[in-house]
């Protein structure tokens, strides 16, 4: 079918991948952060992996290019417009929603490639976690897991209103600088109580750092992940 006129599949984003062995049973797809690319989660990936885990596919997808408010209209890859610092105000909603069905094409395509959505993490840092958890909540077939990283839930009274009770199966690790300029640490315990309270199952960090990574974070992120592969 022409692409042009087949709104239910969004041309697919270029990304960067790495595979971890050969004939993948698993798939990571990661979203990055405001004003990055593919490559910026790219060197994470030898700091994460561990012996003895499943051979993965780490898909690192680009988000579009667009103008971003707060940055004077600059154009940036940005998964939505960032119109105001104010959370409440922060999300265009129709960059959320055309965010949401990029991800969900590509996890699609992980599918057709022989990935089920229950070998299939979606993790995201800030924007990515943004709109990582706005994916999670509308999923009618639970992903084996979420990763969201100094993120928060954009338009959470909207979002929340109707979720499907098998989104919920999906666990996820939540995490958050108590120092975090950008995101504040308040918003990223608050989107993780709600997913609690919507009956999500939530592993939930805080680290002494700002709007980062730390190592300590990795290694959380690598035991929690490791319990994702031993349950399946």
């Amino acid at each position: 079918m022409d692409k042009h006129f087949d709104r239910q599949a969004p041309a697919l984003l270029d990304t960067v991948e790495l595979e971890t062995g050969p004939s993948p049973a698993w798939s990571v797809l990661w979203l990055h952060g405001l004003g990055a690319d593919g490559n910026d989660f790219a060197p994470i990936v030898p700091e994460l992996v561990r012996p003895g885990w499943p051979a993965l596919r780490f898909v690192f997808p680009h988000a579009p290019v667009r103008a971003v408010t707060i940055n004077n209209g600059a154009r940036m890859r940005a998964w939505y417009d960032i119109r105001d610092f104010d959370l409440a105000n922060r999300a265009d909603a129709a960059g959320v929603e055309q965010s949401v069905a990029e991800v969900e094409a590509l996890i699609a395509r992980e599918h057709a490639r022989g990935i089920p959505a229950e070998r299939i993490v979606l993790a995201g840092f800030s924007q990515g976690g943004a709109v990582t958890l706005a994916v999670a909540l509308r999923r009618q077939e639970p992903l084996a897991g979420l990763v969201v990283l100094s993120a928060y839930l954009p338009m959470a009274p909207q979002a929340v209103g109707d979720v499907p009770r098998a989104a919920t199966a999906q666990p996820a690790f939540i995490a958050h600088g108590t120092q975090d300029p950008v995101v504040p640490f308040q918003a990223g315990q608050h989107s993780a109580a709600l997913f609690r309270q919507l009956g999500f199952e939530v592993t939930w960090h805080a680290y002494p750092m700002a709007h980062q990574v730390c190592a300590e974070q990795i290694r959380d992120l690598g035991d929690w992940l490791s319990r994702r592969f031993a349950a399946a």
